[in-house]
């Protein structure tokens, strides 16, 4: 019991006693630590007290396009464990080619009778994509929130990176260093991120030419393929709309026997985990991770409650974090 007690009270944040009263049934507990301690008793694996089995944790959708990236998991940690802190149980559904669509997970999470759904890097993004079942949760008073640029009129509040502050502070880096033929590697053309990001680019340099911008799934190999047609083109600084694909220009690069970064400056986007273990590391724009995922639990918590949240998105800051892959331009 006394060990019970230690696990559970260390998961949570609270005193052993606090742990103890909630499990007796006693007074004087809110009913956020109140909920969380039952969640935590049931992520550790300890049965609940007789008296409170009746009750089940309220559950929450955290969808997630893949887990390939290592962005998404640190984003599916620091929400998670908002949510539990709050008496919340994350349902995490993650996408896979060909397997189980954001529209099916919707469906289930409706079955389950989630109490509200956060969303990363969902078809919210694409303006192309279809976004029936967004309206199917709006039309079910289901708290959402998103997290990054979305597409208009959807009707739910979102928590998003600047992509405008990124890009100048990546773009303006690689000008100090001399570079004057700088391309950008971005996603599809109906992406709402990159489609700023792009318009971010051509304010700051003014005159960016069409064939300094290559469009490229978010992988690794897209990366690759997409930054070699630039490197063909002339390009000597490449700013990527993510790390994956950051990557795969520095192999491009490697692949046709330039030196990163003493012929090509490679800049990435997110600092997701081992940035600073490649070979070079990566200079990439730092997400703000732990205060976007903290944000968007707040929202989605304040909705859960009944209060009324404005449809607006809040912006938080980047930082470019300077490391190996960027350096001086070519002086020939």
């Amino acid at each position: 019991m006394t060990r019970r007690l230690a696990e559970v009270a260390k998961k949570v944040g609270v005193s052993e006693a606090t742990v103890s009263r909630v499990l007796n049934g006693k007074p004087g507990v809110s009913d956020a630590t109140r909920q969380a301690v039952l969640t935590a008793l049931d992520v550790l694996g300890y049965e609940r007290p007789t008296q409170l089995r009746g009750e089940r944790a309220r559950l929450v959708g955290l969808v997630l396009p893949e887990l390939q990236n290592p962005i998404f998991p640190a984003f599916a940690e620091v929400i998670g464990g908002a949510l539990a802190q709050l008496g919340l149980t994350p349902v995490l559904c993650t996408q896979t080619k060909g397997g189980v669509s954001e529209a099916d997970y919707v469906e289930l999470l409706l079955q389950q009778q989630v109490s509200g759904v956060v969303f990363a890097g969902g078809l919210y993004a694409q303006a192309d994509a279809p976004h029936d079942h967004y309206r199917l949760l709006a039309e079910r008073n289901i708290p959402v929130v998103l997290v990054n640029a979305a597409i208009e009129h959807l009707g739910f509040p979102a928590v998003s990176c600047d992509d405008t502050v990124a890009v100048e502070q990546a773009w303006r880096h690689l000008a100090s260093l001399g570079h004057e033929r700088i391309g950008l590697l971005l996603g599809p053309r109906d992406h709402v991120p990159s489609a700023r990001k792009l318009a971010a680019a051509r304010a700051v340099a003014g005159d960016l030419p069409e064939e300094f911008v290559a469009r490229a799934i978010f992988s690794l190999e897209g990366g690759h393929a997409a930054a070699s047609r630039l490197i063909d083109r002339g390009v000597t600084g490449l700013i990527c709309a993510s790390d994956p694909l950051a990557l795969g220009a520095v192999r491009a690069a490697r692949r046709k026997g330039l030196d990163v970064p003493g012929r090509v400056s490679v800049v990435g986007y997110d600092d997701s985990a081992f940035m600073n273990c490649t070979e070079p590391p990566l200079t990439t724009v730092r997400q703000p991770i732990e205060a976007m995922g903290r944000a968007a639990v707040e929202l989605l918590n304040a909705g859960i409650a009944g209060t009324a949240v404005p449809a607006e998105e809040l912006l938080f800051e980047p930082e470019l974090v300077v490391r190996g892959s960027t350096g001086q331009a070519p002086r020939d």
